[in-house]
């Protein structure tokens, strides 16, 4: 391999500057949580700068932990990350396949209205009357069926199946499989990357899920972890405008441990998809 001249070199050297400048700033801000969450309140607010702790405390973790509330929210959030997920995959594989297929009936014209609502919505007051009169008032449901598919998903899943060969849909029909075979034996296990993919973005926005607990939810027995964590901010910020007795409630330190308690898990599961989600980031690129 020949040698890389001198512009190369102070281009690459730059360019290895800049994305170390970038991934500086981007980690930075979730750094910064982290430590003030285990300092204490006295040395958290003498400093706007927090790179490492000058000493060490969890007060706002165990102040956290122990409240029961956390707990069932905590609870929520995961049932409706998981049931949520699983039924917007089925939701989005399923209509996604049908799709794909050039001689389904008036394909286009469905197509043509899904895309539709990426740009035009119901509106928020008849959404919110839709889902009162179909009863999933301050019910989980209310937080997984109404946003059960995602446009922007279901173009994508999409556009794989189309890739698929279709003498492979072929072949398997020969040997006897119907629609449901051939997604369940043949599309399916050739669209893992894909699908991986599209679940790490159905189940991250049902974990953060919010706005439609608070337009749909008031019982506070089935406030997911988002909700709950709202609250707890707010209270913070009460407590601390009216001086307050509890000294957890007066620091920033329980501000930020409700963010790293909403934080890790997603931190967590990550990377038991990444080699998926880099697979599924490069779809639309051309094979040879």
């Amino acid at each position: 391999m020949p040698n890389s001249s001198l512009g190369s070199k102070i281009f690459d050297s730059l360019n290895y500057a800049l994305l170390a400048l970038l991934a500086l700033l981007t980690v930075y801000p979730f750094w910064d949580s982290l430590i003030v969450s285990i300092t204490p309140m006295q040395e958290s607010v003498t400093s706007s700068l927090h790179l490492i702790p000058k000493s060490v405390t969890f007060e706002a973790y165990q102040y956290m932990l122990s409240l029961e509330q956390l707990w069932t929210s905590y609870g929520i959030s995961i049932f409706i990350t998981v049931l949520g997920t699983v039924i917007s995959m089925i939701a989005t594989t399923m209509a996604a396949y049908a799709l794909s297929k050039k001689q389904l009936p008036g394909g286009r014209t469905v197509m043509f209205l899904i895309i539709f609502t990426m740009m035009f919505s119901g509106g928020i007051i008849p959404t919110y009357l839709v889902i009162k009169q179909l009863g999933m008032m301050n019910t989980v449901w209310a937080m997984m069926v109404p946003t059960a598919i995602t446009t922007y998903n279901l173009i994508i899943m999409r556009s794989f199946f189309s890739s698929i060969p279709e003498s492979l849909e072929e072949s398997a029909k020969l040997d006897g499989c119907n629609d449901f075979g051939i997604l369940l034996r043949v599309v399916v296990p050739l669209s893992m990357p894909a699908l991986a993919t599209i679940a790490l973005f159905y189940s991250v926005s049902r974990w953060n899920e919010f706005f439609t607990a608070v337009m749909y939810i008031t019982d506070k027995k089935i406030w997911p972890l988002q909700l709950f964590l709202r609250s707890m901010l707010i209270d913070n910020e009460a407590a601390f405008q009216s001086g307050g007795d509890s000294p957890f409630l007066l620091g920033p330190s329980v501000k930020m441990a409700t963010i790293m308690i909403s934080v890790i898990p997603v931190i967590l599961i990550y990377p038991f998809f990444q080699r998926y989600f880099v697979q599924g980031v490069t779809l639309g690129a051309v094979k040879e």
